[in-house]
């Protein structure tokens, strides 16, 4: 991720703005783009700010690690929805599998479903990573 424009840019493109420049020529005469000085002079008009916005996640964490952890370990095959509905928070699911990966733990892959209908596509007694061309000249 790129850094922040510097401060004297900003200032810059204000003062510009205060001079009654157009945006174009702000944009033109700095080599930034006009919508990247819009949005600096929108920012200073409603709220008084000129320094950059804070980059980044903002650090906190929903869901308690130690809580999923402990359920994950009480009941391993739970799904997703599952331990959301037993931590008792909002949350998204993907915040869930994310928590899990962080913490290297595994989970059921999907909930549960019934079964394929769609049989075996080999026969049971030929031995896995033979090609399909040996299996039709098997000898019987």
């Amino acid at each position: 991720m790129g850094a922040p424009y510097s401060q004297d840019l900003r200032d810059r493109v204000l003062a510009a703005y205060d001079r009654s420049e157009s945006t174009k020529e702000i944009a033109d005469k700095l080599r930034v783009s006009p919508a990247w000085a819009r949005r600096v002079n929108q920012r200073r008009r409603e709220c008084g700010q000129t320094t950059p916005r804070k980059m980044g996640n903002p650090g906190h964490r929903k869901i308690d690690r130690a809580r999923l952890a402990e359920l994950v370990r009480d009941q391993p095959d739970a799904t997703l929805k599952e331990l959301r509905e037993r931590l008792g928070i909002v949350c998204s699911l993907g915040a869930i599998c994310m928590a899990l990966k962080a913490m290297r733990l595994s989970l059921k892959k999907r909930q549960s479903t019934r079964r394929s209908r769609i049989g075996r596509t080999s026969p049971s007694d030929v031995p896995t990573g033979v090609p399909p061309k040996a299996r039709s000249m098997r000898i019987a």
